[in-house]
């Protein structure tokens, strides 16, 4: 009986070392997640080495993983930059990004795991204040906004894809103008509007002259062609046969034959 403790106290240590052991050794990552290998007894990250992916994984108990999460992320970024005239603009943007998930061990080894704010946050703010530098404020409020955001993006990228980051866009959420260079822009194209307004009502209404003008000229035209047309000779053509069909009417009439203006029959009688 004093026997079984001693027996037992090593069983149950060994046990609880196998636990922690086989705990230390287990490791889960979700969907949409990636691994990095710390191999301590090997001089930590292998870079050429393919990360761990989603699932269950076995690893000597002496290494760790670092947990990447792959997917497309967001992240808000507010900006003061200068425009070209030297006025304070403020971007409102969104960064859709991930990590580069086949250099993941490089990221690791050179940017590590805050690599949003060593390397994109910097880079996204490095490019808006070189592209709004190009811009006035009326081209940033108005026609320029969609350019200004592809060039933002494109500026972006070329700087963090050579850092193992994919970036996927950059959205322009808001641009926020001194309120007094806002209120002046606005009232320039409510100006501008009612000037290509007025233009359009005054194109519009010439055209609709020249449209009469036209059909005054083309109905003149006619009249004149017709006159010349109508001679006496056609005109007494046109009496007889007019003639000829009414005395073909049941109608009770008088002709007088030869009474007429140039010789036309004169037809008397009740319709």
């Amino acid at each position: 009986m004093e026997k079984l403790p001693k027996i037992g106290l090593p069983i149950l240590i060994g046990v609880v070392l196998l636990i922690i052991i086989l705990a230390k050794s287990a490791v889960t990552l979700d969907s949409g997640h990636a691994g990095v290998l710390y191999e301590t007894l090997s001089g930590g990250v292998d870079p050429d080495k393919a990360p761990l992916g989603p699932g269950f994984h076995v690893i000597a108990p002496w290494n760790r993983v670092i947990d990447y999460e792959t997917r497309q992320q967001e992240v808000a970024e507010k900006m003061a930059v200068l425009s070209s005239n030297g006025l304070d603009i403020k971007l409102d943007a969104s960064i859709l990004y991930q990590p580069d998930v086949k250099s993941l061990g490089k990221l690791h080894n050179q940017k590590g795991e805050d690599y949003l704010s060593r390397v994109l946050q910097p880079a996204i703010r490095s490019a808006a204040r070189s592209v709004v530098g190009r811009y006035t404020p009326e081209q940033l409020y108005s026609s320029k906004r969609d350019a200004i955001q592809e060039e933002i993006f494109e500026e972006t990228k070329k700087i963090v894809e050579p850092q193992f980051i994919q970036l996927n866009d950059i959205l322009i959420r808001d641009v926020t103008l001194p309120s007094t260079i806002k209120e002046a822009i606005e009232r320039k194209l409510k100006q501008e509007q009612e000037s290509l307004e007025y233009e359009f009502r005054l194109e519009s209404a010439r055209k609709e002259a020249e449209k009469v003008i036209i059909e005054a000229k083309g109905k003149a035209e006619s009249n004149r062609i017709l006159s010349a047309s109508l001679t006496d000779k056609i005109l007494q053509d046109k009496g007889i046969e007019a003639t000829v069909k009414l005395s073909e009417s049941p109608n009770s009439k008088t002709i007088i034959i030869g009474s007429g203006d140039s010789g036309l029959p004169i037809i008397l009688g009740n319709q």
